[in-house]
C-alpha cells in the first residue's frame, strides 16, 4: 500500500531561498509545456519531451535534468486531462442547451476549458533527486543552487510510517512553509477476510446511516457550515478593506472543516467494521448532473443546490477506501438507483413509498421505517445480489432486495 507522509522542513534563510527558487524554475518549465502542449493539441509525453526539453532547459538553468523531465511529466498530465475534459464539454454543451430551450429555460452559458497554468507548482521529486534519513530527521534536495540537507519534523500520526520505502515526493510552499509530501510503501495487513456487509448511504441531511442501524455524523455540522456561509456571503456583500482582511483569514477554513468531517467519519466507520468486512457505498459520480434534489423555488432551492455542490462524498469515499485498507476491509460501489424507492422488506418499488426525507412508507405492504436505513439495507442486498451471495436466512436475491423469513416490521425512526 502507498501512503503519503508529510514532512514539515525548517530550512535557513539561505535554503528557503534555494527552494522559493527552484519551485519558480519548476513552474516555468511547467508552463511552458502546458503551452505548447495545448497550443498543438499534443498530449503524448515523449513528444512534448522532444519539443521542450532544451527550451525549458534554456529557461531553467538552475534544474537538473530529472527535475525538468518532472516538470514536462507533471505538464503531461495536465495537458491531457484539460484535452479530455474540452472534448467532453464541447461533446454535451449541445444537448444541455437543447434541453434547457426545451423546458423553457434560458441557454446555460459555455465556459470554455483554458489552457492549464500554475502560480506555483509543486516541485516532484524521485528517488534520483532526493534521499531521506529518518534517524536523523533529515532531507537532502536537489535545487536550483545545488543539494541542500535541511532538518524536518514529521507529526505523531505519521510516525508508524518513518523507516519505510520511499517513492517519488512533492515540495510544496504554504503561507511561508515548507512541507514534502512523501509517498511511502506499507505492508498489506494480513487478515482473513469475513462474510459481513454493510450498506452505507449517504446524505446531505444525514451524512452517513449504515444498515446495522448506525447514524454516523455530527448534527452540529450543518449549522457550522450554515454559519460560515452567512459570515463569508455578508463580508463579500461589504466589500470594505477589513471585510477583505477577513475573508483573507477564512480563506479555506470551509474546505478545511469538510476535510475533517469527513476524516471522522470515515475512521467512524471503519472502526465499526469488523477486519475483513466490507463496506459498500453508493457510486454517486454523476449525482450532481443526475438529481432532481434542489428543483423548488426561491432560497430553499438555492440552499439544497449549494450544499449538494459543496458535497465531498468523493473525498469521503477516498479517505475510507485507505483507511480501511490498512484494516483489510474491502469497500465497494453499487449502482445508486432506486434504493431509495424501493421496500427492503417486499423489493415494491414506487417514487411515493418515500413520504418525505426520514420517513420511507412502502404503499405495498406498509412497511416504516427510517428512509436513510432503508436505503442502507437496499444498499447491502443490492451488493450481495451482485455477487450471488445469499441474504441471511433466505435465497439468493433476485430483486433489489429480499427480506429475511420472519423479520419484524422496524419502528419510525
Amino acid at each position: 500500500m502507498d501512503r503519503t507522509v508529510r514532512l514539515q522542513l525548517h530550512p535557513t534563510p539561505e535554503q528557503a531561498h534555494a527552494l522559493q527558487e527552484t519551485l519558480r524554475q519548476f513552474t516555468t518549465a511547467f508552463n511552458a509545456v502546458c503551452a505548447y502542449g495545448w497550443q498543438h493539441a499534443e498530449r503524448n509525453g515523449v513528444k512534448l519531451h522532444h519539443a521542450m526539453y532544451y527550451q525549458t532547459k534554456a529557461a531553467c538553468p538552475g534544474l537538473v535534468s530529472d527535475l525538468l523531465i518532472q516538470a514536462r511529466v507533471k505538464a503531461t498530465e495536465a495537458v491531457k486531462s484539460a484535452l479530455t475534459w474540452k472534448a467532453r464539454k464541447e461533446a454535451i454543451s449541445p444537448q444541455k442547451r437543447a434541453k434547457a430551450l426545451k423546458r423553457g429555460k434560458p441557454a446555460p452559458a459555455f465556459i470554455p476549458v483554458t489552457c492549464p497554468h500554475s502560480l506555483l507548482c509543486p516541485v516532484r521529486y524521485n528517488e534520483k533527486t532526493y534521499a531521506i534519513k529518518w534517524d536523523m530527521q533529515q532531507v537532502r534536495l536537489s535545487t536550483s543552487m545545488g543539494k541542500i540537507s535541511i532538518p524536518f519534523t514529521i507529526a505523531h500520526y505519521h510516525a508508524s510510517h518513518t523507516g519505510c520505502k520511499v517513492a517519488s515526493a512533492d515540495l510544496i510552499e504554504r503561507k511561508g512553509k515548507f512541507w514534502l509530501h512523501v509517498v511511502v510503501s506499507v505492508p498489506e495487513p494480513l487478515v482473513a477476510p469475513c462474510d459481513e456487509v454493510i450498506g452505507v448511504d449517504l446524505g446531505l441531511n444525514r451524512p452517513a446511516v449504515t444498515s446495522h442501524r448506525q447514524f454516523l455524523g455530527g448534527r452540529h455540522w450543518k449549522e457550522v457550515d450554515r454559519r460560515r456561509f452567512r459570515l463569508r456571503r455578508h463580508l463579500q456583500s461589504k466589500g470594505t478593506r477589513s471585510a477583505k482582511r477577513h475573508l483573507k483569514r477564512l480563506s479555506g477554513k470551509q474546505k478545511r472543516f469538510h476535510r475533517d468531517c469527513d476524516h471522522v467519519l470515515s475512521k467512524r466507520l471503519v472502526h465499526s467494521s469488523p477486519a475483513g468486512a466490507t463496506i459498500v457505498f453508493e457510486n454517486l459520480t454523476h449525482i450532481r448532473e443526475s438529481s432532481r434534489i434542489g428543483r423548488g423555488k426561491g432560497n430553499r432551492k438555492k440552499d439544497t443546490k449549494r450544499k449538494l455542490h459543496s458535497w465531498t462524498f468523493e473525498q469521503l469515499y477516498r479517505f475510507t477506501l485507505y483507511k480501511a485498507n490498512e484494516r483489510g476491509i474491502r469497500v465497494e460501489r453499487i449502482d445508486p438507483r432506486h434504493t431509495s424507492q424501493t421496500c427492503s422488506r417486499c423489493g415494491y418499488q414506487a417514487r411515493n413509498n418515500r413520504r418525505s426525507q426520514s420517513l420511507f412508507h412502502c404503499r405495498s405492504c406498509g412497511y416504516q421505517l427510517n428512509a436513510d436505513f432503508n436505503a442502507a439495507q437496499n444498499i447491502r442486498s443490492k451488493y450481495l445480489a451482485s455477487i450471488g451471495r445469499p441474504l441471511a436466512g433466505g435465497s439468493p436475491s433476485i430483486d433489489l432486495s429480499c427480506p429475511p423469513p420472519g423479520e419484524m416490521q422496524a419502528p419510525c425512526l
